[in-house]
């Protein structure tokens, strides 16, 4: 035995030492991931674990931390709906009727209620009856009866204030329950007094009394079934007593209608509470869906508020980064262009005019780069500034086909134009409109393949604007990728394959500059068939002709009016 205790000791240390040994090569190993990503060797002095936690601390923001640390949004929500499911058991094992604590506070608060309400009517109804009662008992016996009643009444009314009153939390069930089953007692058997005008005529109206109390005393008291069984117990007692005065068939005959239907309101009112707590439950759903919604909407709009301003904040860094990163560039452009053209003088060695060729050629295209992400993190800033004059679009898009055409015709594509010369100019920025078709002429040359065929189309819309069309006979993109390459960086599957690389900035760029001009930008694709896009300028761009001069009659009247001056000097 002493052996057996001793190895599963041994056994527990062997564990323990295991798995410090494993967490300490764990550390040693991450020491040594950041140590060779820094560029510091494991066995360097000044690497230290500061440094190791600077640098990993400095590459952490908040929301990985709190998407690192914390749990997802599925966990988190199944966690709570966990959460309440326990709540909600636990309350109902401590509940004395299954249901929650609020149900329970919930269904004697409209019991207070309806009796609360119901007390004037109980006293009016008592004072009728025990008028009428004075028809066979003496009026000494029936105020004697009355008087009770209303104490009865009057118990009730006050312990249904005094809750009533009382805050929700503060509130004992149980002792609350207790109390108002004896008010319930005390005035049901106040009720049950009226069996004592035993007279044989007044049976009929005894018994009549005892339905409707049991009847209204059954609806009130409905949403608390202890309390609807101890009012209508004693009237029930009271109904069978009157056997004990008369046993003639008539008697027991009513008083078996009596008693029957008093059984009928007790299953009534069971009906009536079971249709009470559905309500409350469905109520309670609702509220918690009420709630959850809330609060997934304020998640939803304060993710959307984080990711609007980091964007905002990254359009408007970039935006202001124009500068500091244009000017180093434009100056490495001039050194090399200076030095590929030999300015200077011709180089020692032959290779470096080529390599001078190679920095411009990549300065360029880097140059290029930033400019599209800068045009496209101005317009996301709201920052882009329109220079606005009178364009000929018809003419904007021939130069802008000029351009590429150097391009198509080195991969065999062919252009068809069908463009309206006749059209007149739009005001728009000159600047902004050929940078969007030369973006859609780039796209079509890429996309197409060679000895493919790109279609260009300027005309007139049906609203009275005018509109450009490109379409290429490329790969196409398929309709579940259309919002991909509608975004930033965004490309197709299908480009990805067969075209040449890209920055994936061109649409967007075009679909921002399109809607500062107030047009609308349409993107058509079919997979192996191409791909059209269709960019429209509103009508109110549109500038109207003006009327063409009469050359002639204008000289003609300048002449008269030189000499009409000529002469009138002379005189």
């Amino acid at each position: 035995m002493q052996r057996r205790v001793a190895r599963r000791g041994w056994a527990r240390f062997g564990d323990k030492c295991h798995d410090r040994v494993r967490s300490f090569l764990t550390y040693r190993a991450q020491i040594r991931r950041v140590a060779a990503s820094t560029g510091h060797g494991p066995s360097d002095r000044r690497f230290s674990s500061q440094k190791i936690l600077k640098t990993v601390m400095s590459d952490l923001t908040a929301e990985m931390v709190q998407r690192g640390r914390g749990p997802s949004a599925p966990e988190s929500a199944r966690r709570r709906k966990v959460a309440r499911d326990i709540r909600s058991a636990r309350e109902r094992l401590t509940s004395a009727n299954g249901l929650e604590r609020a149900f329970d506070y919930e269904l004697i608060r409209i019991y207070a209620e309806y009796r609360s309400g119901a007390g004037l009517t109980h006293a009016v109804l008592g004072l009728l009856i025990a008028g009428a009662s004075s028809l066979w008992v003496p009026v000494p016996i029936a105020l004697s009866w009355v008087v009770c009643l209303l104490c009865g009444v009057g118990l009730s009314m006050g312990l249904t204030k005094h809750f009533l009153r009382q805050p929700a939390d503060s509130v004992s069930v149980r002792r609350w329950r207790s109390a108002f089953m004896l008010s319930e007692i005390v005035q049901s058997a106040s009720w049950a007094l009226m069996v004592l005008v035993a007279a044989p005529s007044a049976r009929i109206f005894v018994l009549f009394g005892l339905v409707i109390v049991a009847a209204v005393a059954a609806m009130l008291a409905a949403t608390l079934p202890a309390a609807a069984a101890a009012a209508l117990l004693p009237l029930i007692l009271a109904a069978l007593s009157l056997l004990a005065f008369s046993q003639d068939m008539d008697t027991i005959m009513l008083v078996t209608m009596v008693v029957g239907s008093q059984i009928f309101f007790m299953g009534l009112a069971r009906r009536v509470y079971a249709s009470a707590v559905g309500a409350l439950k469905s109520q309670a759903e609702k509220d918690a869906i009420f709630i959850e919604l809330e609060q997934a909407k304020a998640n939803s709009d304060e993710a959307r508020r984080r990711a609007e301003e980091a964007n905002l904040a990254k359009s408007r860094f970039l935006a202001t980064m124009s500068h500091e990163l244009r000017t180093p560039l434009n100056a490495i452009l001039g050194f090399s262009e200076v030095m590929k053209n030999e300015v200077f003088g011709a180089h020692i060695a032959p290779s470096y005019k080529e390599y001078a060729g190679d920095i411009h050629d990549s300065g360029m295209h880097l140059l290029n780069l930033i400019n599209e992400i800068l045009d496209l993190s101005r317009i996301e800033a709201g920052r882009y500034e329109l220079n606005e004059e009178a364009i000929q679009l018809a003419h904007a898009v021939d130069e802008c086909r000029h351009m590429v055409a150097l391009r198509a015709r080195s991969k065999g594509q062919a252009f068809h134009e069908f463009i309206d010369p006749d059209m007149p100019r739009i005001w728009a920025d000159e600047r902004a409109l050929r940078q969007i078709v030369l973006n859609l002429l780039s796209n079509a040359v890429k996309f197409t393949p060679p000895g493919g065929d790109i279609t260009i189309k300027v005309g007139w819309t049906a609203s009275g604007g005018q509109y450009v069309s490109v379409k290429d006979s490329g790969p196409g993109i398929p309709e579940d990728e259309l919002g991909t390459v509608m975004s930033s960086f965004g490309r197709g599957s299908l480009a990805i394959k067969t075209a040449e690389q890209g920055s994936g900035l061109g649409l967007p760029i075009v679909k921002g500059l399109v809607d500062l001009h107030n047009g609308n930008f349409h993107l058509k694709s079919k997979p192996r068939e191409g791909t059209e896009v269709v960019v429209i300028f509103p009508a109110s761009r549109v500038m109207d002709t003006l009327p063409a001069l009469n050359l002639s009659t204008e000289a003609t009247s300048s002449a008269d009016m030189g000499g009409r001056r000529s002469a009138a000097r002379a005189a």
